[in-house]
């Protein structure tokens, strides 16, 4: 990785770099039909794209849950970039945003095969199993400092 930045999406292009990582990740390798992965919280969200270089390999989206809870929503890392710290720059970009909009608490629903990594950023397992796009997720939760 030559050039790691992760920022807050505020302009067209830059929501639209966060749209494609998405569509690519989601989309076209998980299956997700696209009417599933793009909804009327794109409108109000707040959204990060990290980039390599200039170009864009991750994305995720913020919003209000409900009074002082965030939700993390649409973290997506481009599966050449995987591994290499990409994700983990993202939540803690994501995270201090967070903080700075009022949030004590983060909540996500982690696919299942990602859950180990958000344990490792101290989210914590809420619930048994269940399924979006017909993946299987797990609810996770994690108080900010």
């Amino acid at each position: 990785m030559d050039e790691l930045e992760v920022q807050v999406a505020d302009t067209e292009r830059e929501r639209e770099d966060a749209f494609s990582v998405r569509h690519e990740v989601f989309v076209e390798e998980q299956g997700v039909d696209e009417s599933d992965e793009y909804d009327a919280y794109d409108e109000t969200a707040t959204h990060f794209v990290a980039y390599d270089s200039g170009e864009p390999i991750g994305a995720a989206r913020l919003r209000e849950y409900a009074d002082g809870v965030g939700k993390v929503e649409r973290v997506a890392v481009c599966a050449s970039r995987r591994g290499s710290g990409v994700g983990r720059a993202l939540m803690a970009t994501l995270e201090a945003r967070a903080e700075t909009l009022g949030f004590v608490t983060l909540k996500l629903h982690s696919q299942t095969q990602a859950a180990d990594f958000y344990r490792s950023l101290g989210y914590e397992r809420h619930g048994g199993e269940f399924e979006e796009a017909s993946i299987p997720h797990v609810e996770m939760r994690k108080p900010l400092e």
